[in-house]
C-alpha cells in the first residue's frame, strides 16, 4: 500500500484556474505562496506559456514554447502573495474575458547560496518534504556538479540558460544521463553527453558537462529540479499498445496534473490536469513546446492510484513507443491517516 507524509497534495502543487480581466488580477486559493507559476491562455492563438519563480523574481518570464532568453514583462505576473499571484494586463496572463490555466507548485521562496557542488549556487529555494527545488547558478563552460538541495536524487531536471537563446534541456530518470530532451520542441530523445557528463544525480548534486545550454561559461541558468515522493509525485515511462483500452500507469495517487512525451520519436509534450477535466475521461490538454490553444481529444482516465490511456493516438499510445511522464497528486491512495482516496 502507498503511504505518505503529505496528505494534503495541494498544500504543495495546485492547478489554479481563472478568466483574465485585461487589468491587475489578484488569483487566490492557490493554498499556499507560490515559487513557480506556470501559466497558459488556453484559447488566444500565437499566446505562449508564462513561467515565473520566486528565485529569479516577479516580472523575470520565460517561456517553455520557445527557446527565448529571460525577458522582464512589467504587465506578466507582478506578484507572489500569500495564497496567490497577481498578473497583470498581458494577454498571455491576463487576456479580458479569457480562461487561463495556471500551474503552481511550492518551494521555499528567494532561496539561498547551496556550496555542495563545484559551482555554488547562487540561490537554491527547497521544499525537502515535496522534492521540489528551484536552482539558480553561473556555468563555467566546462564539466561540473551543482548542488540540489533536495537530500535525495532528483528523477526530472529541467535546465534553461536565461542569457541566451539555448533550449529547455530535459534530464528524465527513464531516459537515462546520457540522453536529454528539449522542452520547447518536438525531438526525440537524443544522445549527448555534453549536457548532463554521462553522469546521473546524487542527493546533493546533479552534473553538467560543456554543453553551452546547460554549462554555458558566465552564462546564468535555472534549474527545475523534482524528486520522487511516494503518494505525491511520480516519474517514470510507459509502452504504447495502439489500443483505446490502453496502459495502465500505477502511480500511487489520483493525478491532479500529466505531463506526457513521446521520448522515442518525434511529438509534441502535453499537459493534462484535474481542474480542467473534473470527470473522465481527460481530453483537455495544453502543449508545452507550442503556443497554441487548448485541444480536446480523449487522453486517459485518472483514477484512484494512477492514470489509464484512453485513446489510441500516436501522440499518447503508439505501438511500442515509449513515453515519459511527470505525476502530480490530487490525494494519495492511502495517507498516513488511513484514509483511503476514492476515484472520480
Amino acid at each position: 500500500m502507498a503511504y505518505t507524509t503529505i496528505n494534503k497534495s495541494s498544500d504543495y502543487f495546485n492547478t489554479k484556474l481563472y478568466t483574465g480581466t485585461g487589468s491587475s488580477n489578484a488569483q487566490t486559493g492557490v493554498g499556499f505562496q507560490p515559487d513557480w507559476t506556470w501559466i497558459k491562455n488556453r484559447t488566444t492563438a500565437g499566446e505562449g506559456h508564462h513561467s515565473y519563480d520566486s528565485v529569479r523574481g516577479v516580472t523575470k518570464r520565460l517561456r517553455t514554447d520557445t527557446n527565448a532568453a529571460e525577458s522582464t514583462v512589467s504587465t506578466g505576473l507582478t506578484t507572489f502573495g500569500t495564497d496567490g499571484f497577481t498578473v497583470g494586463s498581458n494577454d498571455g496572463c491576463n487576456k479580458n474575458g479569457i480562461g487561463i490555466a495556471s500551474w503552481n507548485w511550492k518551494a521555499n521562496g528567494a532561496g539561498s547560496a547551496n556550496t555542495d557542488g563545484s559551482i555554488n549556487t547562487t540561490a537554491t529555494s527547497v521544499s525537502t518534504t515535496s522534492g521540489f527545488s528551484i536552482v539558480k547558478y553561473t556555468g563555467g563552460g566546462a564539466s561540473a556538479t551543482i548542488g540540489h538541495g533536495l537530500g535525495v536524487a532528483p528523477k526530472v531536471i529541467m535546465i534553461k540558460c536565461t542569457d541566451s537563446t539555448d533550449k529547455w534541456i530535459v534530464y528524465h530518470n527513464s531516459i537515462g544521463n546520457t540522453k536529454y530532451l528539449v522542452l520547447n520542441d518536438t525531438d526525440a530523445e537524443t544522445t549527448d553527453s555534453a549536457h548532463f557528463n554521462n553522469t546521473s544525480p546524487t542527493n546533493s548534486v546533479f552534473s553538467v558537462g560543456t554543453s553551452g545550454a546547460t554549462s554555458g561559461n558566465g552564462q546564468h541558468f535555472i534549474a527545475y529540479c523534482f524528486a520522487e515522493k511516494t503518494g505525491y509525485s511520480k516519474f517514470g515511462s510507459y509502452v504504447g499498445n495502439d489500443v483505446a483500452d490502453g496502459t495502465f500507469v500505477y502511480c500511487g495517487f489520483k493525478p491532479a496534473f500529466v505531463m506526457l512525451k513521446k521520448s522515442s520519436q518525434t511529438s509534441d509534450w502535453l499537459i493534462c490536469d484535474s481542474k480542467r477535466n473534473t470527470s473522465n475521461v481527460v481530453n483537455k490538454k495544453l502543449f508545452p513546446n507550442t503556443n497554441g490553444t487548448e485541444d480536446s481529444y480523449d487522453v486517459s482516465d485518472f483514477v484512484s492510484n494512477g492514470f489509464k490511456i484512453r485513446t489510441t493516438s500516436g501522440a499518447i499510445n503508439a505501438s511500442g513507443q515509449t513515453y515519459i511522464y511527470m505525476a502530480f497528486a490530487e490525494a494519495p491512495l492511502v495517507g498516513t491517516n488511513n484514509v483511503p482516496c476514492t476515484a472520480r
